[in-house]
């Protein structure tokens, strides 16, 4: 089986994440894996396992290059023998989808997001997600979500939620002097508990609705860490300094730029928080906390009403809320039933996080479900 998986760009997020793991899971099964996308710091990881890199700016919007686009990824279909082809993302979809139905080839996409639809033009662009033999939706959310936008027979969606890789995620994995050295870099003092708010510098992520809560715990020694890319978004990046400046947090609030080594990045904190307003189709980061026995605190919508156990591997907030996430901080610091150092949260037990991880939200499930789709896509192609 040769697969042709396309995504804009192979940076960050869960998206390029989950087109690397179900990389791996076909070439361990002894079949192909071919990735259009313009690349990015995860193309390493992805030749190395032994993927075919085609690098093309699939991402651009630009009509007057989308035949040449049609053309490119139709004579890779024909030169590599593709089988299947799967897009992960909407601009990357409208040529895919053309090229695969000129060419014979089964063509399916993953719907990663609950895109904005302000327009009928716009509700047109989106359903081209909508429009292959199968659909797969990341949340049950994200399902409901596409029956109600675009109409679609349930029987024509598949959820495979997003995995973590319970290799990595690991806490047993991690050196001690390692979570130290990045406490360090933090500037995060040895009594002080850390908050890790990992994710892309823009408005929809919350970080603005952190350091406001942040500005009321000034009775609690906490620190909160902004972790990653402002991918272009320079001016929002400066007026969230601003804001930490004008609360006078300059000593208990850092930027961090992202870092690859999520497991680590979790491991050296107290609690991570999620706290987006607007829905996360899923929302990896809370998975990630649970697998590393962290408590999560998550805006109460989205995927995180799927991942999160309320009062057990971590809490829901209400979404776009300050004063909600300075009281479920508070809560969970202050709380008596605790299993981890300098932060409490009622019932909150790490080991179950992580089973409630590995029971439901593994990379191995994910990888399972995707390659049995695209056996019944090539079963019904042949029938």
């Amino acid at each position: 089986m040769n697969v042709l998986q396309l995504t804009p760009e192979l940076n960050a997020g869960g998206v390029e994440r989950t087109t690397l793991e179900v990389a791996e899971a076909l070439i361990a099964a002894g079949h192909r894996a071919h990735v259009v996308s313009a690349g990015g710091r995860m193309e390493g990881e992805l030749t190395q396992m032994g993927a075919q890199l085609h690098r093309m700016d699939i991402g651009s919007k630009n009509i007057l290059t989308y035949g040449q686009r049609v053309r490119a990824l139709k004579t890779i279909i024909k030169e590599h023998k593709i089988d299947i082809v799967h897009a992960r993302s909407r601009a990357p979809a409208w040529p895919a989808r053309a090229a695969a139905k000129a060419m014979g080839v089964p063509f399916l996409a993953t719907y990663h997001g609950i895109y904005n639809a302000n327009s009928a033009l716009k509700r047109g662009y989106n359903a081209v997600m909508t429009k292959g033999a199968l659909t797969i939706a990341n949340s049950n959310m994200t399902k409901a979500h596409i029956i109600k936008e675009h109409k679609l027979d349930a029987d024509k969606i598949v959820v495979i939620q997003r995995g973590v890789d319970l290799t990595q995620f690991d806490p047993a994995k991690i050196k001690a002097n390692d979570i130290t050295a990045t406490r360090k870099s933090w500037g995060a003092k040895a009594d002080e508990t850390l908050l890790l708010l990992p994710g892309r510098l823009t408005t929809w992520k919350g970080q603005a609705v952190a350091i406001k809560a942040l500005a009321q715990l000034q009775n609690l020694k906490v620190k909160l860490v902004i972790m990653g890319d402002a991918q272009g978004r320079d001016a929002y990046v400066d007026g969230l300094k601003k804001l930490v400046a004008r609360f006078g947090l300059e000593a208990r609030c850092t930027f961090a730029d992202h870092n690859l080594n999520m497991p680590l990045m979790i491991a050296a904190s107290d609690m991570v928080l999620s706290t987006s307003i607007e829905p996360e189709a899923f929302g990896r980061v809370a998975v990630e906390a649970q697998a590393m026995g962290k408590p999560i605190l998550a805006s109460a919508h989205g995927g995180s009403l799927e991942t999160v156990l309320d009062g057990q591997t971590g809490l829901l907030v209400s979404p776009n809320d300050p004063q909600a996430l300075a009281s479920a901080i508070n809560t969970a610091l202050t709380s008596t039933k605790g299993h981890t150092p300098r932060t409490n949260l009622s019932e909150y037990n790490p080991n179950f996080a992580r089973t409630h991880v590995t029971e439901n939200f593994s990379k191995t499930s994910l990888q399972v479900k995707t390659l049995a789709v695209y056996d019944r896509l090539l079963t019904a192609s042949s029938v």
